[in-house]
């Protein structure tokens, strides 16, 4: 199969070549492959491949899912693929191989994916881009000056790059609707306890994260959602079902919605006129659709970004020492970037009390957007503040390093806790993310949709939320504005 026409299918569509014995999964696989080998060099996705045991899957009975036979691709963090690595993007875990696989990863192999390769994600996933010193930067296909974000960066530019139709993401504070945004593709967050994070996890980051995969098309997403929810015995939530099958949702008519959305930066930033030009036609085109929107202030303040949400370093210095057990060895400051130990012991220097009294601050931001949502089914504003940042552009300076690196080394990091470094340090990142954190903390599904590029050809997403377990709702919306306005066909001229 060659690869212009490997292109033109997703994974839905693959699946149904192989199903009617136009194509066979070997070929489709051996042109992934193809491709992998191709590309790979210039973005870094890929960054451990497993060819020879998906070639040997091939020749076995493949599981007879909706995906039967479809190449597909695995963000190295969070999941557990069983006796391959799982570095998490750190050198302290680049030996560690899990014995077993996550419930969903089960999920997967039994929808007829064919799993042949890792991708690149930052260290432990706590950044918006891609940049890991153990394995270095993934680049965006659209332009490689730029990154394709983060933290499933190297699934999105997998994705762009035409690699795979399909690969799995996760979502902390937007993982996986910045890498949409800023790789021209679909990605949703599914509603909190939507999809199991089991085994290894009841939740993660206290609840922030969700499990979950982008795509190129939103059938694609809706129809692996359908075969992936559910809980499993001693998950934590038991969430409402839907109704009927997301893949069903996709094609059914979303009817009169009424839509917020707001273009205000909760630091007093101006956004960037091309994420203000992405949403405004976009309300325009939601206008034309017959759909009732609406001009709202932006729901929240500064304060639920750097102070309540950046709590999470509590959950990352448990998680350290967590890891730390799983290979056998206490991680150490030297096996670590220096942002991540920074963090580890700001998550350290942090009370019990303080964390607690900020988590119980996620409940008046979730009861605000229940309010919000008493009158407007859906909550719009652009993914991201800005369209994709340039590679190194988020990192440290060298003379910050060196400043952090005598912080530590002197022992004074614990009484940087209430002081401008720290707002300095989540100012930086949340200042490009300022959107994404807040479905992470209230629970919400939420949605990254490529509807927008630059003149010099970058993509721009709009993020849309939904009322908690709503997925069916934001998969309506997707299948309509992808009828109105197609992008499975825009390619990045890698």
């Amino acid at each position: 199969m060659e690869f212009n026409e490997y292109k033109k299918y997703d994974a839905t569509g693959l699946a149904a070549l192989i199903k009617s014995g136009q194509v066979s999964s070997s070929e489709v696989l051996e042109t992934a492959i193809s491709r992998t080998e191709a590309v790979n060099p210039q973005i870094n996705a890929v960054v451990h491949t497993m060819y020879g045991k998906a070639r040997e899957a091939v020749h076995k009975q493949i599981p007879q899912g909706p995906f039967a036979g479809v190449p597909f691709l695995m963000k190295d963090l969070e999941l557990s693929l069983a006796n391959e690595p799982m570095s998490s993007g750190s050198l302290s875990m680049r030996h560690y191989v899990p014995k077993y696989d996550s419930y969903v990863v089960s999920r997967m192999k039994d929808a007829g994916l064919l799993i042949f390769g890792k991708t690149n994600t930052p260290e432990f996933g706590i950044t918006p881009y891609t940049e890991p010193v153990l394995f270095g930067p993934t680049r965006n296909p659209w332009n490689l000056k730029y990154s394709p974000g983060g933290s499933s960066g190297g699934s999105a530019a997998a994705i762009a790059a035409g690699i795979v139709p399909m690969a799995t993401a996760g979502d902390g504070g937007g993982s996986i609707r910045i890498p949409a945004s800023a790789c021209g593709i679909f990605g949703i967050k599914p509603s909190r306890g939507r999809v199991s994070l089991g085994p290894d996890n009841g939740e993660a980051w206290s609840g922030l994260v969700s499990s979950f995969a982008l795509s190129r098309t939103v059938r694609d997403s809706a129809a692996l959602l359908d075969w992936v929810q559910g809980a499993h015995p001693g998950d934590p939530y038991i969430i409402r079902k839907p109704e009927r099958s997301y893949l069903e949702e996709v094609m059914t008519d979303p009817g009169k919605l009424k839509i917020a959305f707001s273009l205000q930066h909760p630091f007093g930033e101006d956004l960037h006129p091309e994420c203000i030009k992405a949403v405004r036609n976009t309300v325009d085109m939601l206008v034309s659709l017959g759909h009732e929107v609406e001009e709202v202030p932006l729901p929240y303040h500064e304060e639920a970004l750097t102070k309540i949400f950046f709590m999470f370093v509590g959950d990352l210095a448990a998680d350290l020492d967590a890891m730390g057990k799983l290979r056998g060895k206490t991680i150490t400051k030297d096996e670590v970037e220096i942002t991540t130990w920074l963090l580890n012991i700001l998550g350290n220097a942090y009370s019990g009390k303080e964390i607690v009294a900020a988590r119980k601050e996620w409940n008046t931001i979730t009861r605000r957007f229940g309010q919000l949502h008493t009158t407007y089914d859906i909550w719009m504003c652009p993914t991201l503040s800005r369209p994709p940042i340039r590679v190194g552009e988020l990192q440290n300076k060298p003379y910050e390093n060196f400043f952090l690196k005598l912080g530590i080394n002197l022992k004074l990091v614990p009484l940087f806790k209430n002081t401008s470094i720290v707002e300095m340090l989540a100012k930086r990142a949340f200042s490009y993310i300022p959107f994404t954190p807040i479905a992470n903390m209230t629970g919400q599904p939420s949605m990254s949709v490529p509807l927008h590029w630059t003149n010099d050809g970058l993509p721009v997403g709009v993020m849309f939320t939904g009322r908690m377990c709503e997925e069916d709702v934001l998969f309506r919306l997707a299948g309509q504005l992808e009828k109105a306005k197609p992008w499975k066909d825009q390619w990045a001229p890698l």
